[in-house]
């Protein structure tokens, strides 16, 4: 038996927002900021796994993704853009509706379930990420071993989530929430994890640490990849390759 990860309290208050997630300007406008940067590191990630080519235009050809904790498809739309065949997971169900109902609307074949990822049939994936999630979930643990159990062997995972930092708590915690920049309830602190503890997770389950940039503000481009890790970092991993 999978131990549980969804925390219900998360699942609801994301679910909430479920209508509002494709709207530039609503409540998850900080996440459509936020998209371009993430996008731009995953795709480096994505060449530099696979020897790709960055003029490709579809990366993930023949490939398959999982997202979890897709939310709305913010992520799933452009990587099956990208030529991969996608699956998104996400615990509200009022995410997965949105999902389905943007994704129909953009022509794009995604697959979409509402839950735990270990209720998804079984298979394994060749790109795994989760944007944003880990610090929602009830125990990082077991969510991270879940997600690597679903990592196909020469498959790529991809993280990312903020730093638990005095900076982060002022910033994205009291100043965002306090402006409305994100929406009250959205961050609980305490429960952002450090680079090293969650490289520790990713290592407790097999994988070995890759890459790792910080994903910080920008006065010319909202956000910028490198350089302070102090508010939110992204983590690249892989399987262990034999020596």
């Amino acid at each position: 038996m999978s131990t549980p990860t969804i925390n219900p309290n998360e699942a609801a208050h994301f679910g909430a927002l479920a209508a509002d997630w494709w709207n530039p300007h609503g409540s998850s406008a900080m996440l459509h900021r936020l998209n371009p940067v993430r996008l731009s590191y995953i795709r480096d990630q994505i060449d530099a796994h696979w020897q790709g080519d960055a003029r490709e235009r579809y990366p993930l050809a023949g490939k398959s993704a999982l997202d979890v904790g897709c939310g709305a498809g913010l992520l799933t739309e452009p990587l099956a853009r990208m030529g991969a065949t996608v699956t998104g997971v996400d615990a509200a169900p009022e995410n997965i509706g949105a999902a389905r109902a943007h994704a129909a609307g953009q022509g794009l074949a995604i697959a979409y379930c509402a839950g735990e990822v270990a209720a998804l049939p079984p298979a394994t994936f060749d790109l795994v990420t989760s944007m944003e999630v880990v610090e929602h979930v009830a125990d990082p643990a077991a969510f991270v071993a879940e997600l690597a159990g679903r990592l196909a062997p020469g498959g790529l995972m991809i993280l990312s989530t903020p730093n638990r930092t005095m900076l982060s708590k002022l910033l994205l915690v009291e100043a965002a929430e306090r402006v409305g920049a994100v929406p009250r309830g959205t961050h609980d602190w305490d429960q952002f994890l450090k680079p090293e503890e969650l490289t520790e997770l990713l290592e407790d389950a097999g994988l070995e640490v890759v890459d790792r940039t910080g994903l910080s503000p920008s006065a010319a481009k909202g956000f910028k990849l490198g350089g302070s890790e102090a508010l939110n970092y992204l983590v690249a991993a892989h399987w262990p390759t034999a020596r």
